[in-house]
């Protein structure tokens, strides 16, 4: 593996979407250590433009156009009354640094809170629907015969429905959403692909001349796989894992946007969600949602340059 990471390294455009990856990696990371901040509390007003510093001024309006001290007197004594005070002191207070949204969250603080979620079930469905179409791949191009037939045909099944239709089918049903059925849902519903395209790697691996020496020494088929064939697609597998945690991010984001994602939390998607239900754009609020924009187009942009990168260094053709 860390020979494999060298190699990929040479590559310019994984040194720089890895850097880029690994940089909102460290935001979502270290962010929440210096900033203790929850990301739901509602403590600003509704949808405040991006600003450093606020002041709070304590004194009436009438003290800034110039009241007289008996005037200002007069006030102090009535607002007395009613247990307020009339005159404090301007107090700095660090603040929003991109402002707050439709229900005054500092969209800063919920910004890294969704990129952290958002990266957690994209990570999720990744390792799910890899592992699932890896084995679902390496099984039917390996014994070929009824059982690749079969396998194939259930593929096909879930390549020829849309995704996406049942993953929102799937979500509906669903009573209780959190972040983990978000992942576990997504995971489930897109293997197709990375199982067809290993199924095709694996069927011109299982005659090659040490695939066949291993069969006639009488290793079992699940050794023969993991010793002798799994090691040739590691480079495959890989680059299938980043665009199926990038295809888990963006399916989030979707689903979220539908108000089907998960509850209670804040995502990327369901930032977006919360910006078009409450009419962010219309009112200007660009910072409500251009934000969340381009953090999903950072993250799959950088993804898929990693991948893009991992392909130019190991597939033959490219690099020939």
């Amino acid at each position: 593996m860390g020979h494999l990471f060298s190699t990929a390294f040479k590559s310019g455009k994984f040194r720089f979407g890895f850097i880029v990856i690994s940089l909102i990696l460290l935001l979502v990371v270290f962010f929440p250590v210096f900033n203790h901040t929850d990301p739901l509390s509602m403590d600003g007003g509704l949808f405040e433009p991006p600003n450093l510093f606020e002041f709070i001024r304590g004194g009436p309006a009438e003290e800034e156009a110039g009241m007289s001290a008996e005037e200002q007197a007069v006030a102090d004594d009535i607002m007395a009354q009613f247990g307020l005070s009339a005159v404090q002191k301007e107090l700095p207070k660090v603040l929003h640094v991109l402002g707050t949204d439709n229900f005054g969250r500092d969209t800063l603080v919920e910004l890294v809170a969704a990129t952290r979620t958002s990266l957690l079930i994209g990570l999720i469905a990744g390792t799910i629907a890899t592992i699932i179409g890896l084995s679902v791949g390496l099984v039917a191009g390996y014994s070929g015969g009824m059982v690749d037939n079969l396998l194939s045909t259930v593929t096909n099944i879930f390549i020829v429905i849309p995704s996406f239709v049942i993953l929102v089918l799937v979500s509906v049903s669903i009573n209780s959403r959190n972040f983990l059925t978000t992942a576990l849902v997504i995971g489930i519903t897109s293997w197709p692909w990375t199982a067809r395209s290993v199924r095709a790697q694996t069927t011109s691996l299982r005659n090659r001349d040490h695939v066949n020496l291993s069969k006639l020494s009488g290793h079992s088929m699940p050794r023969i796989i993991v010793r002798d064939v799994l090691p040739y697609l590691a480079s495959y597998v890989m680059m299938a894992f980043i665009l199926q945690v990038a295809s888990g991010i963006l399916s989030e984001a979707s689903l979220s946007m539908l108000g089907l994602g998960p509850q209670n939390v804040a995502s990327l998607g369901l930032m977006m969600n919360w910006a078009m239900t409450f009419s962010a754009l219309p009112v200007g609020a660009w910072w409500a949602f251009l934000p969340v924009v381009l953090m999903i187009a950072l993250i799959s942009f950088s993804l898929n340059l990693i991948n893009s990168g991992l392909d130019q260094i190991f597939n033959p053709q490219i690099r020939s």
